[in-house]
């Protein structure tokens, strides 16, 4: 897998450099960080800036390019003894999937599971979540109900982001907490809406339509995790 751009590659380096197989250099750097680089025992390969872009068809890459392993995702089963999980409904935008991956991992969600989807650009992902989905329990499946029928009965207390629902700043949150946020255009389903123990939503200032999904995912699990 190809990902590319400064920050996810350095995120990489730092964390998971076994993961990289190949570091591509389209960009002079420091001989101190070069030979830093070179002292990790990663097979580094400068290409002209004309090659790096053939290899990202065109994206702005910084220089910076990494052959690396695949992400290996989970059974979403493997989740039924976490506390936190939050379940994307047929959300299948890169930027707001990668946004919401690199805050969830960074306020501490357990996992995720993207489910109604049956393919994702998880290169892509990778990148806007800045290396994070290295890091986030990721699983895909594709029934949202099979998904929420098994947190149900294993324990967990079900909620989806709606508009009309509840202030969120005044739900008394589980222990066992799912929060269920729904695709950019059509949000959660009536059915999905059925399976669920509570409805919940951001009460805004002054009257709009709705928030970006990453970022209402962002202040919904603010308010939901541990304190």
């Amino acid at each position: 897998m190809l990902i590319y751009a400064k920050q996810p590659i350095y995120y990489l380096l730092q964390h998971h450099p076994q993961k990289i197989r190949t570091l591509y250099l389209a960009k002079e750097i420091d001989k101190k960080e070069y030979a830093r680089l070179m002292r990790l025992g990663i097979p580094i390969k400068r290409i002209p800036n004309e090659a790096a872009v053939k290899m990202t068809k065109g994206a702005a890459h910084q220089g910076f390019l990494a052959e690396v392993d695949d992400i290996v995702f989970q059974n979403y089963r493997n989740f039924l003894d976490r506390e936190f999980v939050v379940v994307l409904a047929g959300v299948t935008d890169v930027g707001n999937i990668g946004s919401l991956v690199r805050t969830a991992y960074a306020l501490g969600v357990d996992a995720i599971v993207a489910t109604n989807v049956s393919k994702l650009p998880f290169d892509a992902i990778a990148r806007v979540s800045t290396g994070a989905l290295f890091d986030m329990p990721f699983a895909v499946e594709k029934s949202i109900y099979d998904v929420l029928n098994d947190f149900k009965t294993s324990g967990f207390e079900l909620y989806g982001a709606e508009m009309g629902g509840e202030d969120i700043r005044r739900v008394q949150i589980a222990k066992k907490r799912l929060l269920v946020l729904g695709s950019e255009g059509e949000g959660l389903s009536n059915r999905v809406v059925s399976k669920l123990d509570k409805v919940v939503s951001i009460k805004m200032k002054h009257a709009f339509d709705s928030l970006n999904v990453a970022v209402a995912g962002a202040i919904l699990i603010d308010r939901m995790r541990d304190e």
